[in-house]
């Protein structure tokens, strides 16, 4: 695979919270745009938060001197997020990138309240003529690394570390499911939930855990920091993850990344807003819009696997293979599509179970 499958083509607010950093580009123009970016996490070096900041630069080297950016980052979810976000507004913002799903509520708000306020926001599921949410179809590339995973898994027992369980990594889980049974029927995904996007101490516990049940290949699903990573190498068991490369954490047990690439979409709302067509709708993307993209693939995976990971990587992109589609059974036995029909967008974005072979229970 040479180390990747396919990169991607490319097509200060006095409010914030102690734990708050801001980040203010310098404009020279008097009529700079301002743009204000609010992160649940710390930016760092890997992660979702450092993924967003990428797309954010992209942004800043197209405008330069004609865009002001403020970024405010580990910002709660709840009331102070809230706050900042109305502090950035206040402050002159009129674009705001808000950087996770719990923002939502106080984002569509500020929305609605300010019609010239232009808000990209990370994830959820309500629009308005000016707010946007985006997501990505991680699931696309967390089913080519079931695929790996079961190709060079021992004990057939996979595991996954997850943030919250919201649809979005759901149906990252249960693709990565779905591509490991496609090689080995018998393979087995088990989940720890931390319920944080960044807790790295509960996340080394739960990679333990599952290590302790002879787990050899983890998931981490949206940890904003290597300690799952790191955890593996060190036990010597595969592990993979979302957004950025952590290979460095993981020199050679590093299963590879399912990774995002957010700047040209940034640039296109950003650029929407200045024309004055800024669109409200909300945007899924995949690899057919070179946004997902899989890399750093571990050189163990055998040939063959490889060649089948290719293979279904090329019929994903160009949609001959859906990776939701029927039978899917869910963990109870209940058949849930039957054989041929495809999951709507719609029945992905709010699924709420998981597909056999998973054995956590969803959390209540």
């Amino acid at each position: 695979m040479q180390n990747q499958l396919k990169r991607r083509t490319f097509l200060k607010t006095s409010l914030a919270a102690a734990a708050a950093t801001t980040v203010p580009f310098k404009a020279h123009a008097a009529d700079a745009l301002k743009m204000g970016v609010v992160l649940p996490s710390p930016v760092a070096d890997v992660g979702w938060s450092h993924t967003l900041m990428d797309g954010v630069n992209t942004v800043k080297e197209a405008y330069g001197d004609k865009i002001e950016v403020t970024v405010l980052e580990n910002i709660a979810e709840g009331p102070d997020a809230d706050r900042i976000a109305n502090g950035l507004v206040g402050d002159g913002n009129t674009v705001l990138l808000l950087g996770s799903f719990g923002y939502q509520n106080g984002g569509m708000q500020i929305a609605r309240r300010r019609p010239d306020v232009s808000i990209i926001h990370a994830s959820g599921f309500m629009t308005a003529p000016n707010f946007s949410p985006f997501t990505a179809k991680y699931w696309q590339g967390t089913y080519l690394m079931g695929m790996a995973a079961a190709s060079l898994s021992k004990t057939k027992k996979l595991g996954c570390v997850a943030a919250f369980a919201i649809p979005e990594l759901i149906t990252s889980i249960n693709a990565f499911m779905l591509g490991a049974k496609s090689v080995d029927p018998d393979t087995e995904v088990s989940v720890v939930w931390v319920n944080s996007w960044f807790d790295p101490a509960s996340e080394q516990e739960a990679a333990k855990a599952l290590i302790s049940q002879d787990v050899d290949v983890i998931f981490s699903n949206a940890q904003d920091t290597p300690s799952v990573i790191s955890v593996a190498e060190e036990a010597g068991v595969y592990a993979f993850n979302l957004n950025s490369s952590m290979k460095s954490y993981a020199p050679s047990k590093y299963l590879g990344v399912v990774g995002t690439d957010w700047g040209p979409h940034f640039k296109r709302l950003v650029d929407a807003h200045v024309a004055g067509n800024y669109p409200g709708e909300n945007f899924w993307l995949g690899m057919e819009d070179d946004i997902v993209y899989t890399a750093d693939w571990n050189a163990d995976i055998p040939a063959d696997a490889v060649a089948a990971i290719e293979a279904r990587q090329k019929e994903i992109r160009d949609g001959s293979f859906v990776v939701f589609k029927g039978p899917l059974v869910d963990q109870s036995g209940t058949e849930r599509f039957a054989e041929g029909t495809a999951m709507s967008d719609g029945e992905i974005l709010g699924m709420d179970w998981h597909v056999a072979g998973v054995t956590t229970p969803l959390p209540s």
